[in-house]
C-alpha cells in the first residue's frame, strides 16, 4: 500500500482532491499498481475530451463554409465621354455634342450629366435635372456675353466618370456661321517640297463673326522668325521663304469662334537628294559577267529610296555608261561585257528628289579575260533526199461554161524536182497560147483561156524525174452550144 501513496501526490497538481477516490478503486482490482496507476490518469483526463469531442466535429465543417464566399468586385464607373465640342451658340444658349465613352461598365450607362461654371468661378451647377442618353444637349437661359465652362459626365449605377471638359470657355453670343476650314484637295495629302524651295499655301475658311486662327506644330506655337502667317477674314496664308528639312512635320490649324472650332492637319515633307550608297563591293567576275553588292545610303534625303543607277566605265575610253536604271535591289549582275577590257563601276541612289550627288565607286576593277575555246562544228548526218515523183493532191473533174477561163490544180513532190507535162486526151500540150502551165512550191496549175466545147476532154498531168514518173487525170466538161 506504500506504492499508491506517490500517485495521489502527482495528481493534485493538475486536478482537485475529488479525483482521488477513483484512483484507489482500481488498485484492489489489479495487483499491479505501478502499471495501473498511470492508466487511470489518462482515462480520467480522456473522459472529458470525448464529451467535448462530439460537438467539436460539427463546428469544424461549419467554419470553412462562410470563408470561401468571394467578395463582390467593385464595379468600375464608365470612362469619360469623347470628342466634346460646341455645335452652335446663340444669344442665350449653347448646343454641345460628344461621343459615347469607350467603357460603360458592367451595369450599363444610365445617361449623361451636363455641368456649367461661369468663368472666374469654381461653382459647378448641373444643367439637366435627370441623366439622359442623347449625345447632344442644348443649355438654355444663359446670359448674353457670359463666358462659361462646360463639362459632361457619364453616369451609371457604379458612379460617375471623370468629366470631359471644353478646353476654352464659351462666350455666349450668336454665331452667324460656324467655323469651317476648306482644305484644298492638294493639301489633303503630304505636301512635298525640295530643300531651298519656297512654301506658300493659302487655306480658305469660313465663319461669322471673324474666327480666331491658331497655328501649332506638336502643340507648340510656330517660330514666326522663320515661318510667316498672314490671316484675313476668309483665309490664312502659310509662307516659308527657304524650306529646310527641319520644317518637315505635321502642322495643326484651328479656326475658333467662342468655343466652336474646326481643326485640320497639314503634313509637310521637305526632301533633298540622298547620300551615296555604302560598302560597294565587286563580288565576282566570270565570263562576260560581273556581280556587285552594296548597302543603302545612311541619309535617304527624307524620302524613300526608289532605286539605284549602276554605271560602268572601261579603262580604254574612261567614259561612264549606264548599265542599269532603277535597280530596286542592293545587288545586281552586269552582263555583255567585252572580252579583254577592264571595267570600273559606280552606283547612285535615287529618291523622289533625284539622284545622289555622289556615287559609290568600286575599289577594284574587273578584267574580262579571254577564254580559250575551240570551235567544233556539229556533225550533221547526211540524208538521202532523192525521191520519185508523187502526187499529194490529184486533179479533180470540173465543169465550166463556154467563154469563161478555168484552172486545173494538183500538187506533186519529188527530188530532183520533176518535169511537168500536161496532156489532153493523151496528146501533149505544147506551146499553145490557149493554155498557160505553171508550177510553184510543188503546186501545178493549168489555165484554159476562154474554153469552147471542143476544149472538153480528159486532161493529164505527168511528172517525170530520174527516179520515176507519176500522173493524174481529170475530166473537163464545157457547157454551151457549139
Amino acid at each position: 500500500k506504500k506504492e499508491p501513496v506517490p500517485a495521489p501526490k502527482e495528481e493534485p497538481a493538475p486536478a482537485p482532491a475529488a479525483e482521488e477516490p477513483p484512483a484507489p478503486e482500481h488498485p484492489p482490482a489489479t495487483e499491479q499498481p505501478t502499471a495501473d496507476e498511470p492508466a487511470p490518469v489518462p482515462t480520467a483526463e480522456a473522459t472529458p475530451a470525448p464529451e467535448e469531442g462530439p460537438p467539436a466535429p460539427p463546428a469544424e465543417p461549419q467554419a470553412p463554409a462562410p470563408e470561401p464566399k468571394p467578395e463582390k468586385p467593385k464595379a468600375e464607373p464608365p470612362s469619360s465621354p469623347l470628342s466634346l465640342a460646341v455645335e452652335e451658340v446663340s444669344e442665350n444658349s449653347v448646343t454641345l455634342t460628344w461621343k459615347a465613352p469607350e467603357q460603360t461598365g458592367q451595369s450599363g450607362l444610365d445617361g449623361y450629366v451636363v455641368e456649367i461654371c461661369k468663368d472666374g468661378s469654381t461653382d459647378w451647377t448641373v444643367a439637366n435635372e435627370e441623366p439622359f442618353l442623347s449625345t447632344r444637349y442644348t443649355i438654355q437661359d444663359l446670359g448674353s456675353g457670359d463666358k462659361i465652362h462646360v463639362r459632361v459626365k457619364a453616369v451609371s449605377a457604379s458612379g460617375a466618370s471623370v468629366p470631359a471638359t471644353l478646353a476654352q470657355p464659351v462666350l455666349i453670343r450668336e454665331i452667324l456661321q460656324l467655323p469651317r476650314i476648306r482644305m484644298p484637295r492638294h493639301l489633303r495629302q503630304t505636301y512635298v517640297r525640295h530643300v531651298g524651295d519656297a512654301v506658300n499655301m493659302m487655306i480658305p475658311f469660313q465663319g461669322k463673326p471673324q474666327p480666331e486662327v491658331i497655328w501649332t506644330k506638336g502643340d507648340q506655337p510656330l517660330d514666326t522668325s522663320h515661318i510667316n502667317i498672314r490671316n484675313t477674314e476668309k483665309d490664312t496664308i502659310f509662307y516659308i521663304r527657304k524650306a529646310q528639312r527641319s520644317d518637315s512635320g505635321k502642322y495643326e490649324l484651328a479656326v475658333r469662334i467662342n468655343g466652336a472650332e474646326d481643326k485640320a492637319t497639314l503634313d509637310i515633307r521637305v526632301i533633298e537628294p540622298p547620300g551615296p550608297p555604302q560598302n560597294l563591293k565587286l563580288v565576282d567576275v566570270w565570263g562576260f559577267n560581273v556581280a556587285l553588292e552594296w548597302t543603302p545610303p545612311v541619309d535617304n534625303g527624307n524620302s524613300e529610296i526608289k532605286g539605284y543607277m549602276v554605271q560602268k566605265s572601261d579603262k580604254k575610253s574612261g567614259k561612264w555608261f549606264t548599265a542599269l536604271e532603277r535597280c530596286t535591289r542592293t545587288s545586281c549582275t552586269i552582263s555583255d561585257l567585252i572580252i579583254g577590257n577592264t571595267y570600273s563601276f559606280r552606283v547612285f541612289a535615287e529618291n523622289a528628289c533625284g539622284l545622289s550627288e555622289k556615287a559609290a565607286v568600286t575599289s577594284g576593277v574587273a578584267h574580262i579575260k579571254k577564254t580559250k575555246t575551240a570551235y567544233q562544228p556539229e556533225k550533221i548526218p547526211q540524208r538521202d533526199m532523192m525521191e520519185p515523183p508523187k502526187f499529194t493532191q490529184p486533179l479533180t473533174d470540173r465543169t465550166t461554161t463556154r467563154g469563161y477561163s478555168t484552172h486545173l490544180f494538183c500538187c506533186v513532190r519529188g527530188f530532183p524536182q520533176p518535169k511537168i507535162i500536161w496532156m489532153k486526151n493523151q496528146m501533149e500540150i505544147r506551146e499553145d497560147p490557149k493554155y498557160i502551165a505553171m508550177i510553184e512550191q510543188g503546186v501545178c496549175s493549168l489555165e484554159i483561156r476562154k474554153p469552147s466545147p471542143f476544149d472538153g476532154g480528159i486532161y493529164t498531168c505527168k511528172a517525170v524525174n530520174p527516179l520515176g514518173e507519176a500522173s493524174v487525170d481529170c475530166k473537163l466538161d464545157v457547157k454551151g452550144k457549139i
